[in-house]
């Protein structure tokens, strides 16, 4: 029996809406890569779930982790904020870098920014933006204050709303936040950064005042989340760069009852520079703990736009913990594990930090990856896995292979750190070696300590006399560098 033509009508029409819904996620599949940095602010290598933490609790970072490659010997630009983003963006390390520390610009009050990127500085954004991709920088800049030729629309990036400078970002619940070139006012009161407790310290209630009712990094993550949703069908670059867990110290209480077990220490006043805390442990863990939702919301977002399996996400620190100010206290947390020193300091524990990548389908999930690299080498890492091309006479080498699983990829014969603040310091890594030597502004020809850091990563043990042509490569490789622009940072006599 022959079919009808009505039936023969119907599986044409079936046919051709099944080849049509199946064609969709291919198209998909064939976009280009989207890329997203997820960039903490003082988040010590110690301080997640799945790099040891024991007391904070982070299921999304984890779970990112479980799902990717977790690097254990990645490092920072830099000790400090701005340099180490300089190196984030340039490829350069910071015996390169034009910035190679925090430099502030203007009075304290004025916001004005600290030293910009120059205006034909080639970037991560601008490499991203030349391939065609969408840009966007949500959070913390620090490369250049407003007006000036180092914000991010200057330097690559479609869309940016946040912090330009960096003191601005010492109070999470901002009166202003800027929106690309416009100030973006989010109804929060008026604080200075700088304004200390009066009135009875024991009192929960007069720290409220110190808090507001917009919340910077809840706005940045909503933010991130129309990014992803508007650009879905083009390809993007995305940096979210949170200034969690930065001092001061604030959060919402949604996420401070977590750690009501941590309310049990004493209030910090803001006698030290920054605002006051009636509960230090509790909101530092807490703030972390926001990090963490806000990283679990991007991938949601991913998720729900079904971007996930075509989305490269990192997820990264800017140097190590902070200090022990502002109400914060990593030796309670063990906020860097058992490196020595923290931020500010060129030992491990100011610049080795946590790096996890993830590519659902493209990165194989559980990895874990011992090979040293550093911040200059995301940038070459990404214009390959984009399929575009990187600056030349970059620091930086590519990692891609590691990400696909290559057994044998290419490694740096050292990296290499400098910083004038804390009294001057240099640092080397070469494969299992490092070198330091600190103080050199009193001391310029003081000689280098050396750690085997497959023995002893915590740089207990001064091996130098031991080794002297380990220290003498060391010295070779120090030298290495150019002189800075600035004549501040120019400590280092040859």
């Amino acid at each position: 029996m022959r079919p009808s033509l009505n039936y023969l009508a119907f599986v044409l029409l079936w046919m051709i809406f099944a080849g049509n819904a199946i064609s969709q996620p291919l198209k998909k599949e064939n976009k280009r890569p989207n890329f997203i940095i997820i960039l903490a602010d003082d988040l010590g290598y110690g301080e997640t779930g799945c790099y040891g933490q024991k007391i904070i609790r982070t299921p999304h970072i984890d779970k990112l982790a479980e799902q990717g490659i977790r690097f254990t010997d990645f490092y920072s630009g830099s000790a400090v904020c701005a340099p180490s983003r300089c190196c984030l963006m340039t490829g350069l390390n910071t015996g390169h870098a034009q910035i190679r520390d925090n430099m502030e610009i203007g009075e304290w009050n004025d916001y004005g920014g600290q030293k910009p990127l120059e205006p034909n500085t080639s970037t991560l954004g601008k490499t991203m933006q030349d391939a065609g991709y969408k840009t966007a920088c949500i959070g913390k800049w620090g490369l250049g204050g407003p007006g000036s030729s180092g914000v991010p629309g200057e330097q690559g990036f479609d869309f940016f709303l946040g912090y330009l400078c960096q003191r601005q970002a010492h109070n999470h619940y901002p009166a202003y936040l800027w929106y690309n070139d416009k100030k973006f006012i989010t109804g929060n009161p008026e604080i200075s950064s700088q304004q200390k407790l009066s009135g009875n310290p024991n009192d929960p209630a007069l720290y409220k005042k110190f808090l507001g009712t917009s919340y910077a990094e809840d706005l940045f993550t909503e933010e991130a989340q129309n990014f992803i949703r508007t650009n879905k069908d083009s390809a993007f670059f995305l940096l979210m760069s949170y200034t969690l867990p930065h001092l001061a110290l604030q959060v919402p209480d949604s996420y401070l009852q977590e750690y009501r077990d941590l309310m049990n220490d004493k209030p910090y006043t803001g006698q030290m520079g920054y605002l006051p805390v009636f509960y230090p442990h509790a909101t530092y863990a807490a703030m972390i703990s926001a990090l963490d939702d806000a990283t679990g919301k991007i991938l949601q977002a991913l998720a729900e736009n079904h971007l996930d399996s075509n989305t490269c996400v990192i997820f990264t620190s800017d140097n190590g913990a902070t200090f022990s100010l502002g109400g914060a206290d990593p030796s309670f947390f063990s906020s860097n594990g058992a490196l020595r020193g923290g931020k500010g300091s060129l030992y491990e524990g100011g610049i080795r930090v946590p790096f996890i990548a993830s590519w659902p389908g493209k990165i194989k999930a559980g990895q874990v990856c011992s090979i040293p690299y550093a911040f200059w080498d995301i940038l070459p890492t990404i214009a390959e896995l984009a399929h575009c091309k990187a600056a030349e006479n970059i620091d930086g080498i590519s990692f891609a292979p590691v990400l696909a699983g290559a057994k044998n990829p290419t490694q740096h014969d050292f990296l290499y750190w400098e910083f004038a603040s804390s009294g001057g310091s240099q640092a080397i890594r070469a494969g299992r070696w490092k070198a330091i030597r600190k103080d050199l502004i009193k001391e310029p020809l003081r000689k280098f300590e050396l750690y085997d850091l497959s023995l002893d990563r915590s740089e207990k043990i001064n091996v130098a006399g031991q080794h002297p042509e380990i220290i003498q490569k060391m010295k070779e490789y120090s030298r290495k560098r150019t002189p800075s622009a600035i004549p501040e940072w120019n400590f280092l006599h040859q």
